[in-house]
């Protein structure tokens, strides 16, 4: 017997690694050729290169210090922006794999359908388009494929190693990702559910405060060492839970609940699996037993339904259901397994055929960039500083990077011009974020033009709708006028 299991386990990890293989290639193709795609991946690769040199300034910068800290060592060997994207590209696709393993091992898939399900989740529409970028959200899923093992686990052998397996993998989540805490009102559901009282016993939950707080003393004080206030990595949260203004498009709340915005992206965006595994296990609720551990496919559906139920209540962006895309994926596979092999390979192979279908029409045809080309025009023409409507696209074509100024009104080039600013890239970044400053400048004849398709892109929107503040619909109709532009970058002189 133990020969069997371990032939069954090596069967199944060579099918996982093989889908991951297949992958891979999906997720970096055209990715050369393509900028960094939004205004936080280009922050990002600038603040890594900062702390390379020693600068910790912004550290905390959108509370993700780990996220900083582990791509640092790489700027000191290069400060090309693709590398830095291709490396956060092939994380995003090593984060299928724990996900998909924790899967296949509870719910007993064969080899053939684990690597199915790698492929399944693998190409999700908007898991492929946001590992593409250089933010924190590859790190992120990847850390909760951990919690979400560790913490089935925990419900299920409830024992101090588990208990503490979670705080692990919780401590993590939190130093990439400060929307880790969204985990907590999950995990609370879930540890009043259990109701075993293992969290309060022997001083458990003290101890694990105690893990949780560790990261915030150590980083904290690295910070302060730097000149950093003792409390900026927290104060994070609080000015992202209640900002003090109006951002530059003028959203100021957090709270803007609506149950349809992520309903109507997964109709327009995703497979018609992902609705199979978001409502199929409701005929599971009838299990439920407080006290009682939950089934896998319950368990997945829980947390699916959580994330959902609480991002709906805030300001919204796809990426606020990051860590459910995967989860429906799988439980669409689990909830049609009872199919005959020939049916549900057909089903799953065709799922996966439309998702391809779309990653070509949504973010390969919109991944070319012409910013190289913007560059090439203003080295030719010894431009030197240049500024740019809120975009930082420029930034990574220009060497050194810092001599493309964000400008998010107008009025800010008149300060420019004096200071010796010959030209100004009118990106059309500003019809994404919706900071309408511009009006004159679009009346402004160019000296050069060029199109960039990425600032069309749906999805482009549709993520910057939380700094927006707008709805699905809304966000849709500014892209929709947007792609009526054929021209995108304007270079205008000042």
């Amino acid at each position: 017997m133990p020969r069997t299991c371990s032939f069954l386990t090596q069967h199944h990890l060579l099918w996982l690694i093989a889908a991951l293989l297949l992958l891979l290639p999906i997720r970096l193709h055209g990715l050369a050729a393509a900028a960094l795609p939004d205004y936080d991946s280009v922050r990002n690769w600038q603040i890594v290169q900062e702390i390379a040199q020693g600068q910790l300034q912004h550290l905390f910068h959108h509370g993700s210090p780990a996220f900083a800290l582990v791509y640092a060592p790489v700027a000191w060997f290069t400060t090309d922006y693709r590398v830095f994207q291709h490396l956060n590209a092939g994380v995003a696709v090593a984060a299928v794999g724990p996900l998909a393993w924790f899967v296949a091992r509870e719910a007993r898939l064969s080899g053939w359908q684990t690597g199915l399900l790698v492929l399944l989740m693998g190409t999700s529409v908007f898991l492929t388009f946001s590992g593409r970028d250089f933010t924190m959200s590859a790190w992120s899923l990847l850390c909760f494929a951990g919690l979400l093992r560790a913490y089935y686990q925990r419900l299920h052998f409830p024992a101090s190693g588990t208990l503490y397996r979670v705080g692990i993998w919780l401590l993590l989540g939190l130093c990439f990702n400060y929307k880790f805490l969204l985990t907590l009102p999950v995990l609370a559901v879930l540890e009043w559910w259990r109701a075993d009282g293992l969290l309060w016993q022997n001083g458990h939950w003290w101890r694990l405060l105690g893990l949780l707080a560790l990261p915030y003393l150590v980083l904290g004080t690295v910070g302060v060492v730097a000149g950093l206030p003792w409390y900026l990595w927290p104060a994070i949260y609080y000015k992202v839970a209640f900002p003090d203004a109006a951002n530059a498009a003028g959203r100021a709340a957090t709270l803007h609940p609506d149950f349809l915005y992520y309903l109507r992206y997964l109709r327009d965006f995703e497979s018609g699996l992902v609705w199979v595994g978001l409502l199929g296990p409701v005929l599971l609720l009838r299990r439920l037993r407080r006290g009682m551990p939950p089934g896998l496919e319950l368990y997945l559906a829980v947390w699916g339904w959580c994330l959902l139920a609480g991002m709906s209540l805030l300001v919204k962006a796809p990426r606020g259901l990051l860590w459910a895309y995967g989860l429906w994926y799988a439980l669409g596979l689990l909830q049609l397994r009872r199919l005959p092999t020939l049916a549900l390979a057909g089903v799953l192979l065709a799922a996966i055929g439309l998702n391809l279908f779309r990653i070509q029409q949504e973010i390969y045809a919109y991944s070319p960039t012409s910013y190289p080309a913007v560059a090439n025009w203003l080295r030719a023409h010894a431009a030197g500083s240049v500024a740019s409507s809120v975009g930082l696209g420029l930034a990574p074509f220009r060497a050194p990077n810092d001599t493309v100024r964000v400008i998010m009104r107008e009025q800010d080039l008149s300060a420019l011009r004096r200071r010796g600013y010959r030209y100004v890239l009118l990106d059309a970044y500003w019809r994404v974020t919706n900071v309408r400053q511009f009006r004159q400048l679009q009346q402004l004849p160019a000296v050069a033009a060029w199109p960039e398709p990425m600032l069309t892109s749906p999805l482009l929107f549709l993520e910057h709708s939380e700094f927006t503040g707008l709805g699905y619909e809304e966000t849709l109709g500014l892209q929709r006028v947007a792609r009526q532009d054929s021209i995108q970058l304007r270079l205008l002189t000042l």
